[in-house]
This record gives structure tokens, C-alpha cells and sequence, in this order.
């Protein structure tokens, strides 16, 4: 396709946005810190919800970099599922008894280690909103889908943790005469629709769920998200400590701004949906040009102008 072609030739100049060897020690400690998984065990659930839709079975799925056990679990319970393979860059740490028989692959989400036409289904998820060339991850995923192959993800969305990024640029801004980048940048889902498109898929579609968290404190939700693995990898973060006063300031805004009657605070976490099936030609093709065989003045019942008539008051016009 030509939309993949132009793609492939610029996977190379795709801007380094995350850092993911810090990633992975990101999530190494989580792993050892005990990892906070309220999140992921809910789009697990949901992830198991849509595939419930859809009539058919999945020989050979691929679970590609969902932290922990979650998904794969939900994918077994469902019954939709048989062999799952789990490809996550910490597989040497994860645990290979969770009940779900899972294969573990060692591998990064950049670098698929499929065949092509190899499997029946791809899933992942909260991982893929950390790739550097998520085009480029894309394409790999059509390819290694079989045709009429489905691809399921979740990733977290631009508007995730807006109340954090506020509070910390107020009190950067009036203390440090500046912002440093402290919340990742994350897609708009219009964008990841027209990726979907560009990268093969047929029938692509997007939808955003949206969740508000309410913690105790900032701290809080800041210790939850060191659990997650899910602070700051941006490759431009600032490596100076985090100043006491900046921090203090930070507490300040975000009570200030985010708090209700309680004094819990409110943390937004937007979940982006993609899901698109590798092309076959079973699936539902778009009319071409000119094939209709009825028109469309008869189906709206109203009557046809030929170009430069203009419409009368009998005709429906002002």
C-alpha cells in the first residue's frame, strides 16, 4: 500500500520522545515495590468485554508489553482465546505460572518477533502510548496478523494526569522562571484513528474512556504512580532534583485547583481504544464511484438540481 510505503521511509526519522531503557527500570521497581494494577485489571475487563462481540475464536493471540498478568488472565476466562504469547521486555522477570499457560518472549514492542500472517490476534495493553515509532509498530502488527486478523489495544491519552501537569507548571513557572516536561505528551485519538488507517488496518476504529481517579493526596497519586512504573521517561526531562519549594508549590496548585468538598483530589486518566482487522476480502468493501444503483434525491425524497440551478421557495430554498 502506498500509505505503508510512505511510512517506511521515514520509521527512521521518528523523534525519540521516550527513554525506554529508564522505562524498563521504571518497571523493574514497580515489580519489586509491588505494583499498583487497579487500572490494568479494569482494561482488562473491558478488553475481554469487546472481544465477547466479536463471533469467532483466536487460535494464537499475541499479548504485546502489557505489564503484568491482568490481560492474559481476562484473555483465558473469556474462552475466545487458545494459545496466548506473552511479549514483554521484563519476560525474564515475569511470572511464568499465571494460570493462563502463557508463552513468555523476551522482546521490545518496536521489534515484533512474528512472522508474518502468523497470528490471530494482538492485544496490548497501557504500553504501546510509551513507543518511540508507533507507525512503525503499527505496520509490524498488520503484517504479523493473519488476514482478517484482529488488533485490540489500549493506550493512555493526551488529557492523563492534566491536573498533575497544571500544578507542576504553576509552581515551576512562578519559582524556577520556567517548565520543564514532566507528564509525557501523549496522542489524540482522531490521530490514532488516521494511524490505524495509514498503517493497513481495515476497518479501524477508535473510542475514548475516560476515568476520573480521586486520591488522598498528590503524594498519593504520585506513589501510585511509581508502583504503575509510569513516572516521567520523557528523554527531555529535567535530571535536576526536584526542588522542596517546587514540590510544595505543586501540593498547593493541585489542592487548590482539583480538590472537591472532601479534599480528595481528582486525577483524569483518558483511555484511547484502538481496534482494526489485518485486510480480507471477506470483510465489507466501500461502494466504488458511481455504482450506486439508486438515487440519492429518491432515498432523501426531495428533488435533484442539476449544477448551477439554484433553489425556489417551492423547492425548499430561503
Amino acid at each position: 500500500m502506498s500509505g505503508e510505503e510512505g511510512y517506511e521511509g521515514t520509521m527512521a526519522d521518528s523523534p525519540i520522545l521516550f527513554d525506554r531503557a529508564l522505562l524498563r527500570r521504571r518497571r523493574r521497581r514497580a515489580l519489586a515495590l509491588g505494583p499498583c494494577g487497579f487500572l490494568l485489571e479494569r482494561v482488562a475487563e473491558d478488553a475481554a468485554d469487546r472481544l465477547a462481540t466479536v463471533l469467532r475464536q483466536f487460535d494464537l493471540a499475541l499479548d504485546l508489553g502489557t505489564p503484568g498478568d491482568s490481560l492474559r488472565r481476562a484473555l483465558a476466562a473469556s474462552g475466545k482465546v487458545g494459545t496466548i504469547i506473552a511479549a514483554d521486555a521484563l519476560a525474564d522477570r515475569a511470572s511464568r505460572d499465571d494460570g493462563t499457560a502463557a508463552l513468555m518472549v523476551a522482546c521490545d514492542e518496536e521489534a515484533l518477533p512474528c512472522r508474518d500472517a502468523s497470528l490471530d490476534l494482538v492485544v496490548s495493553a497501557l504500553s504501546l502510548q510509551f513507543v518511540n515509532d508507533l507507525p512503525g509498530t503499527l505496520v509490524q502488527i498488520r503484517r504479523a496478523l493473519k488476514p482478517d486478523g484482529l488488533f485490540l489495544a489500549a493506550l493512555v491519552g493526551g488529557d492523563t494526569l492534566s491536573e498533575l501537569r497544571q500544578a507542576f507548571a504553576i509552581a515551576e513557572a512562578e519559582i524556577d522562571n520556567g517548565v520543564s516536561p514532566r507528564v509525557a505528551p501523549f496522542a489524540d485519538v482522531r490521530e490514532l484513528g488516521s494511524l490505524l488507517q495509514r498503517a493497513g488496518f481495515a476497518l479501524p476504529v477508535t473510542d475514548v474512556d475516560r476515568l476520573i481517579v480521586r486520591y488522598a493526596s498528590p503524594l498519593a497519586l504520585m506513589h501510585d504512580l511509581r508502583r504503575m512504573g509510569a513516572t516521567n521517561v520523557l528523554v527531555e526531562r529535567s535530571r535536576r532534583p526536584l526542588k522542596r519549594a517546587v514540590l510544595a508549590r505543586m501540593l498547593e496548585s493541585y489542592g487548590a485547583r482539583f480538590a472537591d468538598a472532601d479534599g480528595r483530589i481528582r486525577a483524569t486518566v483518558e483511555i484511547l481504544w484502538l481496534a482494526g482487522w489485518a485486510p480480507h476480502e471477506s470483510q465489507q468493501q466501500p461502494l466504488k464511484p458511481g455504482s450506486a444503483t439508486r438515487r440519492l434525491a429518491d432515498a432523501l425524497g426531495t428533488q435533484e438540481l442539476s449544477a448551477g440551478d439554484k433553489a425556489g421557495p417551492d423547492d425548499g430554498g430561503q
